[in-house]
């Protein structure tokens, strides 16, 4: 039976750690935990326990061939998995670790295949959440953890949304509150000397370039990626964040003209229609039969990044079945928001 546990970041800096010692010990032991990161909830196992491993792509439902992220909570534990860290892998590392990044590095063999989808590569993160740091810190092992969510769904950011789905699955779900950010990490390989974003995250092309790093973004980042062979992050293939409602991005002409965009082209379906919009915008939603779900302000991209999955998942449990979805600007974690509803709509794109 799984187990919850309510605990907060202060509970960390109080040491009031006796209930993550129990996770812990769970996480060496090749069981599953459920942890809060400042990103996304994540499902975590020991990466150094294929079997262990295995168990997460179960509860997930997920493909064998979509590697896993390995969550650490010290340099050394990075130097224990990877090997042959250059300059500018390095200067990433002292500029945004800890935090929503992932690094792409090559691993040493102790690293399963299974975690890494035989690639010779392993994505490292170390996360700034205090609990998930305290956590591996704890188990003293690196953890491997996509998001907490059914494979194709949209990413946990709350309890509420996920406990359902993980119930009998997992030793302990550790609730943390909401999450700060809400999208995943950005994820990034270092090729030829340039930052490649392969997924977009908070940080962004621009705090790259701050940093005095040449940097460019995936060629998928805003396409509907079905047909590709071995990837090297998470969120590059197949549909993801979807929910089970016909979902349409709306990403033409400003922000009135989207209003017009979608008011027109509901008229083409029957069923209960919703829409994801800006709250500036509820009101010229009023006079028609639609369901409207707030996403945030349009001038406040942090706060729809931290409602984008929360209200996906709402669309399936009021019964939607068509969604339309306001876009965003490509800027900031604006491009993180946008790679994201790409995904979730399968490319069903006004």
């Amino acid at each position: 039976m799984t187990q919850i546990i309510k605990i907060n970041e202060n509970d960390i800096k109080n040491q009031d750690i006796e209930k993550l010692k129990k996770c812990a010990e769970s996480l060496k032991k090749g069981n599953l935990v459920i942890f809060p990161t400042e990103t996304v909830y994540g499902i975590g196992a020991s990466a150094l326990d294929e079997k262990a491993a295995k168990k997460i792509f179960i509860a997930k439902g997920r493909p064998n061939d979509n590697p896993l992220i390995v969550h650490v909570s010290s340099i050394q534990m990075i130097n224990d998995i990877c090997y042959d860290i250059n300059n500018i892998e390095q200067k990433i590392i002292d500029t945004f670790f800890p935090g929503p990044i992932t690094l792409i590095l090559k691993r040493k063999n102790i690293i399963p295949d299974y975690v890494t989808a035989s690639l010779d590569t392993v994505g490292i993160r170390m996360p700034e959440n205090k609990i998930a740091q305290k956590l591996i810190e704890l188990a003293n092992i690196p953890v491997a953890a996509p998001s907490a969510n059914i494979s194709g769904k949209p990413s946990g950011t709350l309890i509420d949304d996920i406990i359902d789905e993980f119930d009998t699955k997992v030793d302990y779900i550790i609730d943390g509150g909401i999450s700060k950010i809400g999208v995943e990490s950005t994820v990034v390989k270092v090729i030829d000397n340039v930052v490649n974003i392969l997924r977009p995250g908070k940080i962004s092309p621009e705090d790259f370039e701050k940093a005095g790093f040449l940097v460019k973004l995936d060629k998928n980042t805003f396409k509907s990626v079905e047909t590709v062979e071995k990837v090297e992050s998470p969120g590059m293939k197949y549909r993801h964040y979807a929910p089970k409602a016909k979902t349409i991005l709306v990403e033409s002409g400003n922000d009135i003209q989207k209003v017009k965009l979608i008011k027109e082209d509901l008229k083409k379906y029957n069923g209960k229609i919703a829409v994801m919009g800006f709250k500036e915008h509820e009101k010229y939603f009023k006079d028609i039969n639609v369901e409207f779900l707030n996403i945030g302000s349009v001038n406040d991209l942090l706060e729809i990044s931290k409602n984008i999955f929360t209200t996906l998942r709402k669309v399936d449990k009021d019964n939607i079945d068509i969604c339309y979805i306001e876009g965003v600007e490509k800027k900031g974690i604006g491009i993180a928001i946008m790679n994201r509803l790409i995904r979730a709509s399968g490319g069903n794109i006004i």
